[in-house]
Order: C-alpha cells, then structure tokens, then sequence
C-alpha cells in the first residue's frame, strides 16, 4: 500500500493502569482477591456499562503485516486488506461478533483520521494477557495456622515412584495415569510415553478440534489470514490454548512436558510480531520432533519461517549479515557461550546462514541465493569454502548439523534436561553420561530421556524440583478431575493461560530468546506467589474459571462415606491429594485452619464436607506437599 498507517500516536485507546492489590495471605484464600488474578483490566468496573454502545458497519483495516516499537507503542502497518464489518462501539472499544455470535472485543481502534479501524499491537498484546474474573463471596473461613516454606530436600512428598515420575515426566498427577503406571510399571510408562504415535489421544484431540487446526500448511494459514477466514491474533492464541489442553488432558504426557522444554529452548515468544501464520506450524515442528534426531530437530528449527522472523535472519543478506540468529545458534541453541567461538564465530555463523530467509508470498520457508554470502569461514572446528551462492543452503544444513554432533551441545543440552527433571543442581556424573549417550546414538533424544528417567540420580531427587505457575496450574487441574469447557468453548482454558500469564508464566511467553528460568529461585517472589495463590484458590472453588467441568469436591475427596472424626477427614484429604498422610504438626495446623478438634464428629453439616473443603483443599496445595516436585 501506498503510505504506512500508524497507531500509537495517533488513536490511541483507553486502558487503565495495571492493577495490582496486594493482599494478605489469608484473605487471597478466602477469595477476596480472586478480582486481581489477572493483573490486568481493559475496562473498570461498570464503565463497559456507562459508556456509549454503537452498532454499525464500518471499513476495517484487516493488518497483515506490521511493525511495532515496544517502546513507543506505536504500530505501524505495512500491508493491510480493507473490508466492511458490522462492529459494536463500547466507548473506545471496539467488538466483534465471534463464531458463537458473542461480541468479543478485538485490537482495533478508530481512527478519525482514516475513518476506519486500524490495528493497534500494543491492545493486541493487553487483549492477549487481559482476564477479569468474577468477585466472589464466599465464606470467610477461620484464621488459620502457618504452613512450612518450601526446602530444596524436601520431606514431604510421596516416595512412591509412580507419584514421583508423574511429578516430573507429566504435568502432574492424575487418577488414569497412576492406573496406567500401575499396568505397565515404570519402565513400561517410560518407554510407553516415548512411542506416542501409538498412544490413543482421541479424548484431547475431540478437544483440540475446538481450535483452528495446529499443523495446517503455513501457506495455507497465511491465505487465510490474508482472506479473513482466520485472525491472526486468535490463531497465535489458539498455541496457547492447544499447549494447555495437551498439557492438562493429553495422554500423551511426556511428549507435552518436552513439547515445553524443546519450545523454550528454541524460544520464539508468543504472540509476537509478525509470526500469525508460521507460530503454531512451529510448535507442531517441536512436538513432532521431541524425540527423534536432535540434528534433525534443530535444522528443522532453524529454517522455520518462526524462527527466522523472530531472530531477524529472514532480511539478513551478504551485505549486512545479522548476528541474532547466528549468535544464539551457538550461545542458546548449541553449544553455548563457554565453547569459545568467539565474535569472529558469530559473524562467520551470521555468513553461514544468509539466504535462509521467508517467502513474502507463502510465508513459507525460502532459501534466496541472492542473498548467500560467500567465502571461507571457521567456526569452531567447523571450515567451509562456502564458495557458490547456489550452494549455501547444503552449507548451512551441514554447519547445523556439525554444531548438533558438537561434544559441548552435547554436554550442555544433557545438563538442561537433569536440571529439568532431576534438580536445579544438576549431578554431573549423571550429565557426562547422558552425553556420551547422546553421541553414541547420533544425537537421538529419546535414548536420553529414557535412561535420565530410569536413573538412581532420578529416582533419589524427590523433593528437589519447585512447580512454576504453569506447571502447578496444570497439576491441579489434572489432580482434581476438573475436565474442559463443554463443546464448543474454550473459554475457561484461556482463562487458565490468563492466570498463569499474570503469574509471569504463559506458555511460550517469556520475551527473550533464552526461554523462562527452570530453576526455584526464578519464581519464589513474593508476587509469583500471591498469584499463584490467587489462582488456586479460584480454580479449587470453581470462582474463575467458573466454566470448566468439576466434579463436587466433598464427593470426589470423601465419596459416599465421610470420616468419622475431622482428624480422620484431614488425612483422607491428604492421601487423596498426595499419596500420603501429612506431618502430626501439619495435621494440627490443618485442624487450627478449620477450628476443630482431631476428635470431633463430622457430619454432612460440617465445614469440611461443604463449604469449607474449598478453603482446606487450596491451603495444602500452597504447602511444599504440591509445590515442591
């Protein structure tokens, strides 16, 4: 088109202030904070209300591409399709009737100027982590007594090994999958888990078909986009949407654990500019290689239009090689910043691989010869006469290929997956070996992780691993039977990303290339922790998301018998939660929360059985018995 449309200076829309309340422990878990989880709010109280609503058809301004300055907030887009829609006016904000015909509202704002919409970013990414969950008003429960803080040995889990391996090798634990450990053993799970093309995942997947299909080619999501038969902006939600319903409800759980791990190793942070069409191909590249080659894995990375937009290499030429992709190749993705390759190796890595680059028709990937530069170079032990254009694509493939066969990727990537599954202090006997593993199966994954799994270094590590937000959202709901929204939403999924987001934990979220922290010490401020409070105690309740299915709490802890005595009743609850009784000093403080004795008398009419096991519930899962792994 022929001139640039810009927002951010022009028309730009109301949103108030993050809003942060800060409340005491006690009070998040009665649920009077349950308002904040989401950190932020697009609209105060009552003003979608009070504001002015129209009805009217209007030209947007349908973005395709764009730029946009983080630090300005200003969106400039370069290539737009025009079309007329039928949009409803709330104030300044701007709603559009979704497939179920609900108005939803999108990141468009009026210009006065264009009398049109146009695209604005930065609402886009406010819209993206934007949830405003309901006040409840339940009742207040008595003071209750202090629960001990998390140790990096933790005493208080399970030993049993089948709850430890589901702590680490899936999202958490869960009623089918202690059966289905139970029917194959250990060894039998592992290896199990390691073949999922043969495990049957139809239940997940008649819940994955509630979103725009996840592995469609990337031309064929690009024409999509372009035609508006697809939204960019809900397209890249949807990876966030389908990472937590695999998270939560696949049987495939060792597949989604390293679909996590492999996306925030090769991180390409979602949403992000410009990536609509290729984000979610990207995730289906890792999830379809999680296991196999790693050679494989990261060639496959490498060239991925995903990842070559968000690293900037789509433009690099002979000219002006850009370092960002060549740089974290070798820092992030390989063999890391100790190898000693030098500025001189990130140059020659930026030289290796011009010309990968994007087709601006497809969004596919393309490799222009045109841009390849030329000559010899070294990196690392790596030399190469790179000497035709036309055969810079093999060129680049074999560097990828060398650096994925590199002794030093093979040590650093066997030290982040013991720091992953085994302890933030990974031992490095256990990490040379996974190494020469590694190579002697010429770079192949699952080797690895079969044998990290079946290690004594494994199994003696209980306790030594803290859930991050996501994590300890997804073994909750996994734990507590909740199942998904009926067909055809998936609303309180979203919601799930929302509260996990505004704990600093969306998935694929974290805004640099180095992917989120796996160790503690990266999520115990004070911050995290209210949220992840927050958070529990509105899905135990079902307060928000208020639109996933659960079964009644007192049934599913108690079933049809209730204990006899409450000191009786903490304990059910906590084998039902933990696979053990908890601590006589833990039982007396769970007794205190409630405010009875160990001896008296439950009833149907009892706290605990009603309205009460909500409050009891959250407050063992804020304990080091959930938190730690």
């Amino acid at each position: 088109m022929a001139n640039e449309l810009r927002t951010g200076d022009e028309e730009t829309p109301v949103v108030d202030d993050v809003a942060q309340r800060t409340l005491a422990r006690r009070s998040i878990l009665s649920g009077a904070a349950i308002a904040a989880a989401a950190g932020v709010t697009l609209l105060t109280s009552g003003s979608a209300e009070a504001a002015t609503t129209v009805v009217k058809t209007v030209r947007q301004d349908v973005v395709l591409t764009y730029r946009y300055n983080a630090t300005t907030r200003a969106t400039v887009v370069t290539k737009c399709r025009t079309r007329r829609v039928t949009v409803r006016l709330v104030g300044t904000a701007v709603q559009l009737k979704n497939a179920k015909g609900v108005w939803t509202r999108i990141p468009y704002v009026w210009s006065r100027a264009r009398q049109r919409l146009v695209y604005d970013h930065y609402l886009h990414l406010r819209l993206m982590a934007a949830a405003r969950p309901p006040t409840p008003k339940p009742p207040t429960p008595p003071p209750p007594a202090p629960t001990p803080g998390p140790s990096s040995t933790n005493p208080y889990l399970s030993d049993d090994a089948a709850w430890h391996l589901l702590r680490r090798a899936s999202w958490g634990v869960s009623a089918a999958s202690l059966a289905d450990v139970s029917r194959l053993g250990i060894e039998g799970w592992v290896d199990w888990q390691l073949a999922p093309s043969a495990i049957d995942d139809a239940a997940c997947d008649a819940v994955l078909s509630r979103l725009p299909a996840q592995s469609d080619p990337i031309w064929q999501v690009n024409g999509d986009i372009q035609s508006g038969a697809r939204e960019g902006w809900q397209q890249m939600q949807s990876v966030l949407t389908g990472h937590a319903i695999r998270a939560m409800w696949s049987r495939r759980q060792l597949q989604s654990v390293m679909d996590d791990f492999w996306g925030n190793h090769f991180n390409v942070t979602c949403p992000h500019d410009n990536v609509e069409e290729s984000r979610a191909h990207y995730s289906a590249t890792i999830r379809d290689g999680a296991f196999g080659s790693f050679a494989d894995l990261l060639w496959n990375v490498t060239k991925h239009p995903a990842m070559l937009t968000y690293l900037n290499n789509r433009d690099s030429d002979l000219l002006h090689p850009n370092e960002n992709q060549g740089r974290e190749l070798l820092e992030l993705h390989t063999v890391g910043i100790d190898a000693g390759y030098g500025e001189e190796g990130v140059l020659n890595s930026a030289r290796l691989l011009t010309g990968l680059s994007v087709s601006y028709d497809s969004g596919e990937f393309l490799y222009k010869p045109w841009k390849h530069w030329t000559g010899a170079v070294t990196v690392l032990d790596f030399t190469t006469a790179n000497a035709t254009k036309s055969a810079g694509l093999v060129v680049a493939e074999s560097y990828v290929r060398h650096l994925a066969h590199h002794p030093a990727t093979a040590h650093r990537l066997a030290l982040k997956l013991v720091r992953h599954f085994v302890s933030d202090d990974p031992p490095e006997p256990l990490v040379t070996a996974l190494a020469a593993t590694y190579l002697a199966n010429d770079t192949a994954i699952a080797p690895m992780l079969r044998q990290l799994l079946l290690s004594d270094e494994f199994r003696a590590s209980i306790g030594q691993k803290f859930a991050r937000p996501f994590e300890q959202i997804a073994a909750t709901v996994r734990l507590l039977d909740i199942a998904p929204d009926r067909a055809p939403s998936v609303d309180g999924i979203q919601a799930l990303v929302w509260q996990a987001g505004a704990a600093g934990h969306s998935p694929f979220g974290w805004a640099f290339p180095t992917g989120y922290a796996d160790v503690a010490a990266a999520w115990s401020s004070t911050g995290v922790t209210l949220t992840n409070w927050n958070t529990t105690r509105a899905l135990v309740e079902g307060w928000w998301p208020n639109s996933l299915v659960a079964p009644e709490l007192a049934t599913w802890l108690f079933g049809s018998t209730l204990p006899a005595t409450h000191g009786e009743a903490v304990n059910v609850v906590a084998r039902r939660l933990f696979g053990r009784a908890l601590a006589p000093k833990h039982v007396a403080a769970a007794l205190a929360f409630l405010g009875v004795g160990a001896g008296d008398r439950v009833t149907a009419d009892s706290g605990v059985a009603s309205w009460e096991a909500g409050g009891l519930v959250s407050l063992l899962l804020d304990s080091p018995y959930f938190q730690c792994r």
